[in-house]
């Protein structure tokens, strides 16, 4: 029986190699052949979607430098959670379209590092456009895996996301299932309202390792269900008819004994994992090696735990890795 390769998805770009959501980030992940790329979007006050990994945008761009700015600095409750910095929604598209990006994690990524400056934010509609040409030059199909951030949120402050995705996909053609599109959030309540909308898609439910989802927790409160409840036998039920898989923190796989790839395909549900890093730093212990937090540890060892449980789809921050990986 031939072996199932999983979907290689470049996740923000090759964020291994360049800042993560920069043009470059995307264009070498295209190059090294993935097959879809992953980008997060958050939106601006004017209500332009964005591709940043979070709406608080210190780590990942040089606001801080920009004196204009400074009386931006804030602190706001996102999921429930205090965060200060400068926030996507407080800036118009023209205000952000000012920076340029950075890489998140310098002091493991020296080389990404040095990149930094070079490049300005993009929006969807830039990496759809990116994709689609991208796919062209290269000769092949490539598709985009869609997460949506903090839609809770940014409906509770006025920006409701979903005619924003709309728009955009439709204005970029790819609403109407032309080019391969999955959607995935951490909130199902988003994707319940996209499917209703008719966008020809893949929905994928977004799983943390702990913790409940935040429109849930708005929703229900401490009777919500938590994300380990939704991938046992009985919460996958539940998701049967409302998406098509679930995309799972990789720390939930790599435990012993766990059998949530076969009871999800038993179900017709796909599965995803997130992030196969080859860092000590993001590694499992036992796969830790020498060098300290950014040497490349026995990631081999680890991607073949992932590899073996028949996972659909593997996000990686180092695409040339993961192609030769896990299609080898």
């Amino acid at each position: 029986m031939p072996r199932k390769f999983p979907l290689v998805i470049g996740h923000r770009g090759a964020p291994g190699y360049r800042p993560e959501h920069s043009r470059s980030s995307y264009e070498l992940a295209l190059a090294m052949g993935v097959d879809a790329v992953e980008p997060d979007i958050v939106a601006t006050k004017d209500g332009v979607l964005v591709v940043r990994h979070e709406n608080e945008i210190s780590a990942t761009t040089d606001v801080a430098n920009h004196s204009e700015f400074a009386d931006r600095k804030t602190t706001k409750r996102i999921d429930g959670q205090p965060l200060t910095g400068w926030f996507t929604e407080d800036f118009t598209w023209d205000e952000l379209a000012t920076l340029r990006v950075r890489e998140r994690v310098p002091a493991l990524r020296t080389s990404s590092a040095s990149f930094d400056g070079a490049q300005g934010v993009l929006r969807l509609t830039d990496v759809l456009d990116l994709v689609r040409a991208g796919s062209a030059e290269h000769g092949r199909e490539i598709g985009v895996v869609l997460e949506i951030k903090h839609a809770t949120y940014f409906e509770s402050i006025g920006l409701d996301l979903v005619p924003l995705i709309v728009r955009d996909l439709k204005k970029a053609g790819w609403a109407e299932g032309e080019l391969p599109l999955v959607i995935e959030a951490f909130e199902s309540t988003v994707l319940a309202q996209l499917r209703a909308h008719g966008i020809a898609a893949s929905y994928i439910y977004l799983i943390e390792a702990s913790g409940r989802p935040y429109d849930q927790l708005v929703a229900h409160g401490r009777q919500a269900a938590t994300y380990k409840a939704t991938v046992t036998p009985h919460g996958l039920d539940g998701l049967v008819g409302k998406v098509d898989g679930i995309s799972v923190n990789k720390r939930m796989l790599l435990a012993k004994g766990n059998t949530i790839v076969d009871d999800a395909h038993a179900r017709g549900l796909k599965v995803f994992t997130w992030t196969a890093r080859p860092e000590n730093a993001f590694l499992s212990a036992e796969f830790r090696g020498d060098g300290g937090k950014p040497a490349f540890g026995d990631y081999e060892s680890e991607w073949a735990v992932i590899a073996r449980t028949g996972v659909d789809g593997v996000f990686v921050d180092h695409p040339d890795l993961g192609v030769a990986f896990f299609r080898g």
